[in-house]
């Protein structure tokens, strides 16, 4: 059997492989039936795509104005290593009628770069600058879907869940920080069949690990020199980067951090105990043991006592989320938020912590009212059984999209009797206990 991560199969026909995709995909589109020859990514992305509502006829919406684009691509990330992605992708691009592409984290297309002729045809596409590519707006497609799974991926022609995008083939491999392993967005190759080829996703993955090693090879920009970070958010066990060292984190560590950066003034023993044991019976001895043990991790000098608090200031990844939720900038929270707060922890206070982040960042999404946000909630663990969400998206959505949202609010106020007349209080998340399903982990380094 083949590699399941290539588009096309080691001597496969394109043009019968595209009639047999063709034919998956109308199967699916039609009665929501998959199974081989699809691969199994694509299965799944367009499982994705059918929760979100993705119209399989869908087109990408208006693209952000030149002058916004020019502002958020400077102080981007990966404008640092454009350089890199032109002298490495550039050439092979224009020399083979390609495209080479750049995404943030969201999807959103950031630079588009290629051979003219090539470009024109994109541009009709609303292949562009400044244009939303992520599942939640265009469906299955290789830069967007390779920041949803964080994973590369090649996408051939009908695999694409817009019919629009079927003449085109794409591959695409995340680029994270080198410091906390966040997705900053993706680099694609998009062209035409020759990119199915399995040395086209071998050389995106390639080019993006130049990316990041560049990256952590590069000074750190100016305002983030120095500082020490903790990543919490989608993960079940954080990372510190102290120092310039990371400093991977078991459970109850990642839980002390997470509790200590939202407290910079302090706990104290009785405080931090009761924010981190479910029992109240634990005594203080068990305490100690633990912080004594995350001490020598850490090294001297770096975790006070009396109260418990860090010696160097920390900022945690969720502290920059609620920051920008409350300066109204949603989608920059958005875009720093992978997910709860320490999702598999059971803590006392990081569940009263992670609800409180949640809950925010959910009342901001749906005050904001955009059909692209409301999206990437909804397809989101903590947002897909949110009646309330999905009914902002319903109506968020230009008419002719509206039904399925609303089908699938009508299927949830009857599952979780969260309709008009239901009890208060009920609803996910609303007098449950703590979920125990975890998000997918950063790859560890």
């Amino acid at each position: 059997m083949g590699d399941p991560s290539l588009a096309l199969p080691g001597g496969a026909d394109p043009v019968e492989r595209t009639r047999v995709l063709r034919r998956a995909h109308e199967a699916f589109t039609r009665d929501g039936l998959v199974g081989p020859p699809v691969r199994t990514v694509i299965a799944k992305s367009w499982r994705r795509c059918a929760r979100a509502r993705v119209s399989p006829e869908c087109a990408p919406g208006p693209a952000l104005a030149e002058a916004d684009l020019r502002g958020y691509r400077e102080q981007h990330p990966l404008s640092r290593v454009m350089p890199l992605f032109r002298d490495l992708v550039g050439a092979f691009a224009a020399q083979g009628a390609h495209l080479l592409a750049v995404c943030d984290a969201r999807g959103g297309l950031l630079w588009v770069e290629g051979e003219s002729a090539t470009l024109r045809r994109a541009e009709r596409l609303g292949f562009v600058p400044g244009a939303r590519w992520a599942e939640t707006a265009m469906g299955t497609n290789a830069p967007g879907t390779a920041v949803a799974l964080g994973q590369p991926v090649q996408v051939f022609g009908a695999e694409h869940f817009s019919r629009l995008v079927h003449p085109w083939t794409c591959a695409a491999a995340p680029v994270r920080d080198p410091a906390t392993g966040r997705v900053l967005g993706a680099v694609d190759i998009t062209g035409g069949d020759g990119l199915a080829h399995p040395h086209s996703l071998a050389f995106v993955q390639a080019v993006a690990r130049a990316a990041e090693a560049q990256l952590a090879l590069l000074a750190p920009p100016e305002e983030s020199a120095g500082r020490n970070t903790l990543t919490a958010l989608g993960r079940d066990e954080a990372l510190l980067v102290l120092g310039g060292r990371r400093i991977p984190l078991g459970r109850r560590h990642s839980e002390i951090m997470a509790l200590l950066a939202h407290h910079p003034e302090g706990l104290s023993g009785a405080e931090l105990a009761f924010a981190l044991y479910e029992d109240e019976s634990v005594s203080a001895v068990t305490l100690r043991a633990e912080v004594s043990r995350l001490r020598s991790l850490l090294g001297a000098g770096i975790l006070l006592s009396r109260p418990y608090r860090t010696a160097v200031p920390l900022e945690a990844d969720f502290t920059a989320v609620t920051r920008h939720l409350a300066a109204g900038a949603v989608s920059a929270a958005l875009t720093r938020y992978p997910g709860p707060l320490l999702p598999a922890s059971a803590a006392p206070g990081i569940v009263r912590l992670r609800r409180r982040i949640e809950d925010q960042a959910r009342a901001a999404v749906i005050a904001r009212a955009d059909a692209g946000l409301l999206a990437d909630w909804v397809c989101g663990p903590w947002g897909a059984e949110d009646p309330a969400v999905w009914r902002a998206l319903a109506a968020a959505l230009p008419p002719r999209d509206r039904p399925a949202a609303l089908a699938r609010v009508r299927a949830l106020d009857a599952e979780l009797g969260t309709g008009p007349g239901a009890a208060p209080g009920r609803g996910p998340g609303r007098g449950v206990a703590a979920p125990v399903a975890t998000y997918p982990q950063p790859t560890r380094s």
